[in-house]
């Protein structure tokens, strides 16, 4: 990992949140955030977030800071419903400017996944799609298990996006980048978007020397751009200690023109606020040229989603 760099000059400039989430849980149905409902989380217990999060209170959040855009990630949505959750966003876009693109839902493997790839792709704030490939929850299991990403009929699916214009948003634990090389090499036009820093669960040395050399690994095909966020652990808060070295790691096996700032709030609200985890960010990037803070908290993420500004 990089060696840690004494403070420079933080970023001043415009911030693009590349990665949050908004939700009206009285008018919508997301399953897992339903009060009976509790799946596993790498946060563990989430009960806190099962409250209404609209644009009003992200836009409280992102107040006295430089937040001028955001992307707005699927949330789980009602899984037999992808275009009304599209539908619902682009709404709030259009009355509040939050969010300014978004990724959307996308089943790859189901039989009409061509219809809502096109029909996604109809609305003008849609920039990708998700879908979560499962596989090996853990290492023991790798080479065992393969993910989606191996799935022939998966893949069909992917193969369409670039006749959109889409992205696809992985989000995979850091031992499954693997599959995820292969995938960016046979589909070279589709830009592969790895979500949560490759979801790294805590900093143990084991940890991070795995992490490590997958994350060299995807890097090293053109088309692959990651998310500096989801850098949460468990029980404990978000501390730029806890993420210095993570964060200056991604930067430099990256290149801060494929790595981007995402916040994923409310969701990390559990941890810390907006205010301290964006200042937090920045004191990390202080080390860094102002091109590369620039890149890292702007450029990428403009140039990959090229969100709408918040309307002011």
């Amino acid at each position: 990992m990089p060696d840690q760099v004494s403070q420079g000059h933080k970023y001043d400039g415009p911030v693009i949140d590349a990665h949050h989430h908004v939700w009206d849980l009285q008018r919508n149905l997301y399953p897992w955030l339903t009060p009976e409902e509790m799946v596993p989380h790498r946060y563990g217990d989430y009960g806190s977030i099962k409250r209404d999060y609209l644009p009003a209170d992200y836009l409280a959040d992102v107040d006295d800071t430089s937040v001028v855009a955001s992307v707005y990630m699927e949330a789980e949505w009602d899984p037999t419903d992808p275009i009304g959750e599209t539908r619902y966003v682009n709404d709030l876009s259009a009355a509040t400017g939050v969010p300014g693109a978004m990724a959307a839902q996308a089943w790859l493997d189901a039989p009409d996944v061509a219809h809502v790839l096109e029909q996604q792709a109809s609305f003008g704030i849609v920039r990708s799609v998700r879908h979560k490939p499962g596989g090996p929850s853990n290492l023991a299991t790798v080479g065992v298990d393969r993910t989606l990403m191996s799935n022939e009929l998966w893949r069909a699916g992917y193969a369409l996006l670039s006749d959109h214009g889409l992205h696809f948003e992985l989000q995979t634990p850091w031992w499954n980048l693997r599959e995820a090389v292969e995938l960016a090499r046979d589909f070279p036009e589709t830009t592969l978007i790895v979500n949560h820093s490759g979801v790294l669960l805590d900093r143990e040395p084991s940890t991070i020397a795995g992490w490590l050399p997958a994350l060299e690994t995807v890097a090293a095909l053109p088309n692959v751009v990651i998310k500096a966020s989801g850098l949460c652990v468990a029980g404990q808060p978000w501390t730029v200690d806890l993420n210095r070295d993570v964060v200056l790691a991604m930067v430099d096996i990256f290149g801060a023109d494929r790595v981007m700032f995402g916040s994923n709030f409310p969701v990390d609200g559990m941890f810390t606020s907006y205010g301290d985890m964006l200042d937090g960010y920045l004191e990390i990037t202080s080390s860094l040229p102002d091109e590369q803070q620039k890149a890292f908290f702007h450029d990428t993420a403009e140039r990959i989603y090229a969100p709408s500004l918040i309307a002011t």
